[in-house]
């Protein structure tokens, strides 16, 4: 008993199914690329959150809290064309802790290459010269590195006019030992709620996860910390990403000489 002949499809008609197929793909990529456009973020499933656009350097910020970090696989990541190009982590808090992985992280990132900085977690409730003789006494900064960095973020119930007054002690102390003009790291509503205008001539690096574009803060920043939830390898917990506000050129002018 013979087997029914099948009628071959015309390739002209497989052409136009395919063309058809692909540029329907094609638009739904675009649309999404569109909408990410129009909300100034992109999705980066590698790091596991979304990064706001139109920046060219990222980086993270760490602790103890990250426990034992391997930093060749940080500076190996690289999740569409996008490379973690700076580390800021932590060094001290208040007038005599040091972080137990501080010596380890800022030694292991810079053999691994990657761009370095060091911040102090400030307690408003002690001397904030106290507090920067501290960091002076832990932290030997380098040409290349970041400018030293406060972190500012909570009041402990300390007068507003006190938590100033400590804080630009430290400041000033920083900038007179190192030569260079400290940075504030805060949220954006501590910033407006409790600094305010008095610190607007330092370096901002400002704390704020709700809009995906910019922060939501009026005065100038440098850097941007968008997201506590990020993933990178070589880190086993989450972590904080930030991204700097300019072009490569703008962040080698901001690093020591």
């Amino acid at each position: 008993m013979s087997a029914r002949k099948k009628k071959k499809i015309p390739n002209k008609i497989l052409l136009a199914v395919s063309f058809t197929l692909l540029m329907g793909l094609g638009g739904y990529f675009l649309y999404f690329w569109w909408m990410e456009k129009q909300a100034g973020f992109a999705h980066y499933p590698g790091f596991g959150i979304a990064l706001p656009i139109d920046y060219e350097i990222h980086g993270i910020d760490v602790s103890h809290h990250q426990s034992v970090i391997s930093w060749e696989e940080v500076r190996k990541m690289e999740v569409k064309d996008v490379k973690l190009g700076f580390a800021v982590i932590k060094a001290t808090e208040g007038i005599s802790n040091v972080d137990w992985q501080y010596r380890r992280n800022w030694r292991k990132a810079k053999e691994a290459g990657i761009t370095r900085g060091a911040y102090h977690f400030f307690l408003a409730t002690k001397s904030g010269v106290q507090q920067a003789q501290n960091f002076i006494r832990t932290v030997k900064l380098e040409p290349g590195d970041l400018p030293p960095v406060l972190d500012v973020e909570e009041t402990y119930g300390v007068r507003k006019e006190d938590i100033n007054k400590r804080v630009r002690d430290f400041l000033q102390t920083i900038e007179s030992h190192y030569h260079v003009r400290p940075i504030i790291y805060t949220g954006a509503d501590f910033y407006d709620r409790v600094l305010g205008e008095d610190f607007d001539g330092y370096p901002l690096w400002v704390a704020h996860y709700i809009q995906r574009n910019r922060p939501r803060i009026q005065r100038n920043w440098i850097m941007w910390q968008h997201s506590e939830k990020g993933r990178v390898n070589g880190i086993t917990t989450p972590v904080d990403f930030n991204v700097f506000s300019g072009d490569s050129l703008a962040f080698k002018e901001l690093l020591l000489k």
